[in-house]
């Protein structure tokens, strides 16, 4: 009688990160981008209270020291007081330079003209109107806005687009969100930040897994095997609920085209991002 054959448990490729190099290198990443290539000393970014943008406030203080960090906290009236709190844990431990500028009279001033926007539209009136805000500061200061968007929230298209993936240096666009989580224990992020439910905080009781339907720990070994190349199948056969795949893999698709600058029409052959690109852009 021929023993049935058993399979090995298929390995998986890890997220598992060298915190400590991770970090050496992001720091790197900063002081070239904004010093070395740009002539640009100061950072300013978004601080929400939420773990991104609080990893990032740390990076940047260690990359070109906290006197030269400026955290904008920009509240809308719904927003949650702890989120403010929060941010001012981060601005203390790091001694940054801080603002907050309330952002309701100005989306209310625009969504009197919008009485019908759902929860979707204000949220990204929102954004938007944060991006605004961060912008006009970086001019008022000499800084260079810094983006705070993790890979997992870009892969699934979790941003506004034109707001949350604006600015021109991100330092975190390259981490999955369990890998921010690993970095900002790392540096020494309160724990109280590093441990509270991921949420946009645009609604009460609002969290970024309730929205998009997984878990952060699923859906990033699933985006990490679908950007290896493995199909929906091959990612099943390791232990992968066929519904998650199918939402995983349905958001990357259909969110393909936020990742990228506005399509051009083609009109001649010196078209910019077409044809003009410098070297270091090929």
């Amino acid at each position: 009688m021929t023993m049935p054959l058993i399979e090995a448990p298929l390995d998986e490729p890890s997220l598992v990160i060298n915190a400590a190099l991770t970090a050496r290198w992001l720091e790197a990443f900063l002081h070239d981008e904004l010093v070395v290539r740009r002539g640009i000393g100061r950072a300013i970014l978004g601080l929400s209270g939420g773990i991104d943008s609080a990893l990032v406030a740390y990076l940047c203080a260690r990359a070109l020291g906290p006197q030269n960090v400026y955290a904008i906290r920009m509240p809308y009236r719904t927003s949650s007081p702890s989120s403010l709190s929060d941010a001012q844990r981060i601005v203390d431990a790091l001694g940054i330079n801080a603002e907050t500028i309330e952002i309701s009279d100005a989306v209310d001033g625009y969504l009197k003209h919008a009485p019908d926007a759902d929860p979707r539209r204000k949220g990204n009136v929102m954004a938007r109107m944060r991006m605004l805000v961060l912008f006009d500061q970086s001019a008022r200061r000499g800084a260079l806005p810094v983006g705070t968007g993790n890979k997992t929230e870009r892969l699934m298209g979790y941003f506004t687009w034109h707001a949350d993936d604006t600015p021109p240096v991100n330092p975190i666009g390259d981490l999955y969100k369990t890998q921010v989580w690993a970095l900002a224990r790392h540096l020494g992020v309160p724990n109280d930040v590093v441990d509270k439910p991921p949420s946009a905080d645009l609604e009460a009781n609002q969290t970024d897994e309730r929205d998009l339907g997984i878990t952060y720990a699923k859906a990033d070994r699933i985006l990490n095997l679908i950007l290896l190349g493995y199909k929906d199948d091959a990612i099943v056969a390791r232990g992968h609920g066929a519904a998650d795949v199918r939402l995983v893999r349905r958001r990357v698709d259909a969110t393909h085209w936020k990742r990228h600058l506005p399509t051009t029409a083609l009109v001649s052959g010196t078209a910019i991002n077409e044809f003009y690109l410098r070297p270091v852009d090929l």
